[in-house]
């Protein structure tokens, strides 16, 4: 009777075995491939509960969603040799699980092999063309053809590619810094012209407000000195009109300028009374 309990125990744990070893589940984001001593048997794209011979069949999973494959930036050396580092990515998804499992088997050796591919084709397009047409409006173009390139050489590992994209193309470092040391050593020249225009524009504004400033002076006295000559002029005619009015006014007047320029604090006069010099003050005094 024990004994019987005890083989109806190792019975039922050997069917639980073989139960489990001949069921596995394939979930929406999965598809599987059924393997029989390594060969592949079937090819499973539907979810749900699937069954397997226990024991000589193995189930590998692949994911059926869109992936992303992130390779690290590479440089390029385009058409007109510049240089450029270019980082892209690229979405794709496992479409013929056979081929795939007979090509690279495994996920992680697909996408070595697509970064190969995609970095490859990446390569070949744009060392053909110029930095120029990369940055005009050939871009979606050339976009273009580095997708077809890649879906056609991923079509053979069973992988279809949905889109390649260029997330950014630099300059390399030390390109960079030789444009920039050259552009600062442009605008550098360029303040120095400048600066140099400036200063002869400058010296040249002088110069000839100089030159005009003094030919206004020059003017401005030649004037001065022609009012003064019409003046003196003037002044002449008014005072021998004057004379020839009133003689003895005239020589009354005259004696007080001469009166006037010779008598002061410091001069000294040695002269007889009876000159005609001071006869106006003898008339004075009379």
């Amino acid at each position: 009777m024990k004994n019987m309990k005890y083989g109806s125990l190792v019975f039922l744990g050997l069917m639980a075995i073989f139960f489990i070893n001949s069921v596995y589940v394939v979930s929406q984001i999965d598809q599987a491939i059924v393997l029989q001593f390594g060969e592949p048997m079937k090819v499973i794209q539907e979810p749900g509960l699937k069954f397997k011979v226990p024991f000589i069949q193995k189930v590998v999973y692949y994911d059926n969603r869109l992936l992303n494959l992130d390779p690290p930036a590479q440089e390029i050396v385009l058409n007109d040799k510049k240089r450029l580092d270019v980082d892209s990515f690229t979405r794709y998804e496992i479409v013929d699980p056979l081929k795939f499992y007979k090509t690279v088997r495994t996920e992680l050796q697909a996408q070595s092999k697509l970064e190969e591919i995609v970095n490859s084709s990446v390569r070949n397009v744009l060392g053909r063309i110029t930095l120029k047409e990369l940055l005009s409006q050939k871009r979606s173009k050339i976009m273009a053809d580095i997708s077809e390139a890649v879906k056609k050489d991923a079509a053979q590992i069973g992988v279809s590619v949905a889109e390649v994209r260029i997330r950014r193309a630099d300059l390399p470092i030390e390109v960079l810094q030789a444009i920039n040391d050259r552009m600062k050593a442009e605008r550098e020249r360029d303040a120095k012209e400048a600066r140099a225009e400036g200063q002869q524009a400058a010296q040249q504004i002088r110069s000839t407000a100089d030159k005009e400033s003094t030919i206004i002076v020059a003017e401005a006295e030649k004037q001065a000195q022609i009012l003064k000559g019409e003046g003196d002029q003037k002044a002449t005619e008014i005072w021998n009109e004057a004379a020839g009015k009133d003689e003895q006014f005239y020589e009354f007047y005259r004696s007080l300028e001469a009166y006037r320029k010779s008598v002061g604090k410091n001069n000294t006069l040695v002269l007889s009374p009876e000159t005609d010099f001071f006869k106006y003050f003898k008339a004075k005094i009379q």
